[in-house]
């Protein structure tokens, strides 16, 4: 058996100079399945994504898709790209997870939605208001430093990651906390400020959802008291308000409190993310 990727499609181009092709994955020249490739601008790198992986059901359980993923991560290096980043959806079951984990890859994250039906109540005693623009100040210094980190975590150079954070945060949030389509919070409990809420109302990055939340943080001095459920409901009880039927977030691979605290809230997985350094 000699499995193999063949272009099923013309190379097409993106002005921010990303790539994107479509491959037959092909058995002794016959076609089995099908990959997607992608590549873009990552944070002043070059990632590449799998963005489809499959092979047809007669097919499968024969390794076919195990060397048509290496033969994408080679077309990939090709490319220039340093990283690969797959998404696996939840429906397609444990399979293609273990196959990442086979070869390498790593859970980054997932994103999670819920449906929302009616509006949720709130504790009396706790209360969420805008957040004013010196409170942003101190809120969006630590929010970079918070995706810096992670972006670290992924292999980028600590000063890169703290550029693509500021820029990050620059792009989503260019008026500040008078942003078109975002709410930023403040939570206070009982008069004491515990937390802060970072919600956009108006469309989401990705699972299908409506709205999406970005941040949730609660004080270090009062965690473990219940703050991040009442923020998560608050942002519930807003984007309901709205209309909004399909709230969508995504958890960062580690992060297991608010797992837990999104899974007893309803939430479901949606896609799980995996990454790779590709060497």
């Amino acid at each position: 058996m000699t499995t193999t990727l063949r272009p099923s499609g013309p190379e097409e181009r993106t002005p921010d100079g990303g790539r994107r092709r479509a491959y037959d994955i092909c058995d002794n020249g016959r076609p089995v399945g099908t990959v997607v490739l992608a590549a873009a601008p990552w944070h002043g790198r070059l990632g590449g994504r799998i963005e489809r992986l499959a092979v047809a059901p007669p097919d499968r359980r024969r390794g076919r898709a195990t060397v048509a993923a290496l033969a994408a991560e080679e077309v990939l290096r090709g490319w220039g790209c340093e990283r690969v980043e797959a998404g696996l959806p939840a429906a397609d079951g444990p399979a293609p997870v273990a196959l990442a984990a086979a070869l390498g890859y790593a859970e980054s994250g997932r994103s999670m939605v819920k449906e929302l039906s009616g509006v949720p109540a709130l504790p009396p005693d706790s209360v969420p208001r805008p957040m004013t623009a010196r409170e942003y100040d101190r809120w969006a210094a630590a929010d970079r430093a918070l995706l810096a980190g992670r972006l670290a975590g992924c292999g980028l150079p600590r000063e890169a990651a703290r550029a693509a954070a500021e820029r990050a945060q620059r792009e989503l949030l260019p008026d500040g906390p008078a942003t078109r389509g975002m709410s930023l919070s403040v939570l206070a409990h009982r008069g004491t400020d515990v937390g802060t809420l970072w919600v956009r109302r108006d469309g989401a990055p990705g699972a299908g959802a409506e709205a999406w939340v970005y941040a949730v943080a609660v004080e270090e001095e009062h965690r473990g008291r219940g703050h991040g459920r009442t923020l998560m409901l608050a942002a519930e009880r807003e984007c309901a308000a709205a209309g909004v039927r399909l709230l969508g977030l995504h958890v960062h691979a580690g992060n297991t409190p608010a797992r837990r605290l999104y899974d007893g809230l309803g939430y479901r997985t949606a896609e799980r993310r995996y990454g790779k350094t590709l060497r």
